[in-house]
């Protein structure tokens, strides 16, 4: 499934832009743009979708979400019945951000927060109620109080405890990868493990591309990349077929060869113990999603850059709010 492109307006006399939303039920609204999203989800049960990650969420979900990431929440049920669902979604520039931690000090964290959140970030809860306590700040009709607020938040948060969401081959083939600021060695094994996964690789190869041994090249991937060499490979390999079974009815047998496993059962195990759920079942929880909620994606284009539609039924006037 394509995801629809959203232009994000940020405003010439702000930093960051901050969305109200509230509604009956969070539609499925498969989409990425070049902002970062740092989204806080409440009073809502239901599936959380970021590139090929595919859980389950409940009250105070926090998720930082990178540039041109695809991903959406589908919510089935409310945990309070007579209040409608929250989202509170902040949007901010990448280059803006490392500007800032360049510049002051107190605000070096946020660089650290950027090279954490390369795939996408799910804090622990403990975290999404600690922002639901900074909401009246974050949502100020001064712009300067929002932007303390929110400055202050991202800084918190790149320490606090968070799970990596999606594989690299989550990313739009526009994306500059994990994160773009590795050392120039390791992009080009990067490149190599990008261009040549779905054949054997040997750790051999990417040393020679690289031109370490491998005892440095796997220290640089640990420090750089959070992760082995293999676990990575294996990463990008299961993203790979995430995005086939997603956007293909090609026969499970032919998208495990395609993404480089030689054995169906070894990539059925592999698959498993990353996503925990079977190909079958992951294909069919994009299936199922994109057919109920197919109308919703296609209107996403209709929409304004603040996600308002451009055309708003009468029961939709009341239920979002927009901070400028």
């Amino acid at each position: 499934m394509k995801p629809a492109y959203e232009h994000v307006d940020l405003g010439e006399d702000c930093s960051v832009r901050v969305y109200h939303r509230r509604l009956p039920r969070i539609p499925f609204e498969w989409h990425h743009h070049p902002e970062y999203e740092l989204t806080l989800t409440m009073n809502s049960h239901g599936k959380r979708y970021i590139g090929d990650s595919v859980s389950g969420y409940e009250a105070e979900d926090l998720v930082l979400v990178p540039p041109d990431l695809p991903h959406t929440w589908a919510s089935n049920r409310s945990i309070d019945p007579s209040s409608p669902q929250v989202a509170i979604v902040m949007w901010f520039d990448g280059v803006w951000a490392r500007r800032m931690a360049d510049c002051c000090p107190e605000y070096g964290p946020l660089h650290k927060l950027l090279r954490r959140a390369a795939c996408g970030l799910a804090f622990e809860p403990l975290a999404g109620n600690w922002m639901r306590g900074r909401l009246e700040q974050l949502l100020s009709n001064a712009a300067r109080e929002r932007l303390g607020a929110a400055l202050d938040i991202l800084c918190t948060l790149a320490d606090a405890p968070g799970q990596p969401l999606a594989s690299p081959q989550a990313f739009n083939q526009t994306n500059a990868g994990p994160s773009g600021h590795e050392p120039e060695r390791i992009n080009r094994v990067l490149s190599m493990i990008d261009a040549h996964f779905a054949e054997p690789l040997r750790l051999s190869q990417l040393c020679e591309a690289a031109s370490l041994s491998e005892r440095t090249l796997t220290r640089y991937f640990v420090q750089h990349i959070g992760e082995s060499v293999g676990r990575y490979i294996a990463r990008v390999r299961i993203g790979h077929a995430c995005r086939m079974l997603a956007d293909t009815t090609l026969p499970v047998s032919v998208i495990a060869a395609n993404s480089g496993f030689a054995h169906v059962a070894n990539f059925n195990r592999q698959f498993k113990a990353s996503k925990e759920t079977t190909p079958a079942e992951y294909r069919r929880l994009f299936a199922v999603a994109g057919a109920a909620e197919k109308e919703a994606v296609s209107r996403l284009n209709e929409r304004s850059p603040s996600l308002r539609r451009k055309r708003k039924s009468a029961s939709e006037r009341n239920s979002g709010e927009v901070v400028d």
